[in-house]
């Protein structure tokens, strides 16, 4: 803080200032610094980057290789359409048993709770059962568990799950990102043990634009 200007008397009663250099004490500032950095650092400590995982899928160089198999039982194959439209179907299609604009149908669901997360819950029902189970437990004090313990063990029962569903999530060119953080939310909050995001198949752009009537079906005959 600045120095306070003295005064003193002179001769004949005048008050005269004492003359001093300015002067200005930086210790409080170095304090305040001090407690600066420290609120700083604490704060940024607890601001994590929100980011979404998403798995992709793996390109393949070698012509020879092939896509590991899937289970067709439990295969679901859900694609994201345009206009916020998507779409689903079971097991898989076979384009050389189909004419090259006759498919079977796709089925048409939405993002409500009755839709998309109604098939997936019914799919899913053996395990999410069991990630209910144990959360009840948990909740009740039954089971003394940490967040990171409970999540562990969450993790666990998926990993060991073999009667869930495989999800393909699939998008046609017209599908908006949106559509991708709805269909992520999904799978999280129906605990889908096992997706992925795969490129999709030329027959399904045909199977997508004949479900929205872009694409005029032919006769088989």
């Amino acid at each position: 803080m600045a120095e306070i200007i003295q005064e003193e008397k002179a001769k004949g009663g005048k008050k005269k200032a004492k003359k001093h250099a300015p002067h200005i004490d930086m210790t409080p500032m170095v304090d305040l610094m001090c407690l600066l950095i420290t609120f700083f650092m604490l704060t940024t400590a607890f601001a994590k980057a929100k980011v979404m995982e998403i798995v992709l899928p793996e390109k393949i160089d070698d012509p020879n290789q092939r896509q590991p198999a899937v289970a067709k039982s439990r295969t679901v194959n859900i694609i994201l359409g345009p206009d916020d439209r998507i779409f689903w179907y079971p097991g898989s299609v076979e384009p050389a048993e189909y004419n090259s604009n006759i498919f079977p149908p796709l089925a048409e669901l939405d993002y409500s709770d009755k839709g998309i997360r109604q098939l997936l819950l019914d799919k899913n029902r053996t395990l999410a059962r069991k990630i209910a189970d144990l959360n009840d437990k948990v909740i009740k004090g039954e089971l003394v568990l940490t967040q990171d313990s409970l999540a562990g063990s969450i993790r666990k029962l998926k990993t060991d799950d073999d009667t869930g569903p495989i999800v393909l999530i699939k998008a046609y060119k017209k599908a908006s990102y949106g559509n991708f953080v709805d269909i992520m939310d999904e799978m999280n909050i129906c605990g889908i043990a096992r997706y992925n995001f795969v490129d999709i198949a030329w027959y399904e752009d045909k199977m997508v634009e004949l479900a929205v009537g872009n694409a005029p079906a032919t006769s088989t005959n």
